[in-house]
């Protein structure tokens, strides 16, 4: 009884049908994932084809919209131009008005009040006569003696 004590007890082989039946699922879910993996590999290089076409269509876009906005830049400036133009035109013309004007009320004889009557008014008093807002001149009090005279 000695040699049967001494050998070690033999493994308890499962039966080879019970193997197969392991082995199967494992590979159906091996399966599965390999489909899997390839249907996720393949979106996502859709993905990647539509982001690229978006990318394209958005520069695209810019490109046009910095042109629309480069032209419309364009057209502002020349209008801003032209405005400066006209108005540096009607400058001008109101300028040639005005001294028109100003020479008809001197050929009237009349004298523009805000300038040409204050010179007078200046050169008078220096000789001693006042020079009313009409133009017209007055008569001068003598500061000297009070008598008045007539210029």
């Amino acid at each position: 009884m000695a040699n049967s004590d001494s050998t070690p007890p033999l493994p308890v082989v499962a039966p080879l049908s019970s193997r197969k039946e392991n082995v199967t699922p494992i590979g159906s879910k091996i399966a599965e994932l390999s489909e899997s993996r390839t249907e996720l590999l393949s979106r996502i290089q859709g993905l990647k084809q539509d982001l690229q076409s978006w990318r394209s269509k958005l520069d695209t876009q810019v490109k046009v919209y910095r042109d629309e906005l480069s032209e419309l830049k364009k057209s502002l400036n020349g209008e801003v131009e032209q405005l400066r133009s006209e108005f540096q035109e009607l400058r001008t013309t109101l300028q040639q008005q005005q001294e028109d004007v100003t020479a008809s009320l001197r050929n009237l004889g009349l004298q523009d009040v805000s300038g040409d009557v204050q010179l007078v008014q200046e050169t008078k008093e220096a000789e001693g006569t006042k020079v009313d807002a009409n133009g017209e001149e007055t008569q001068a009090v003598d500061k000297d003696n009070g008598n008045e005279t007539e210029n």
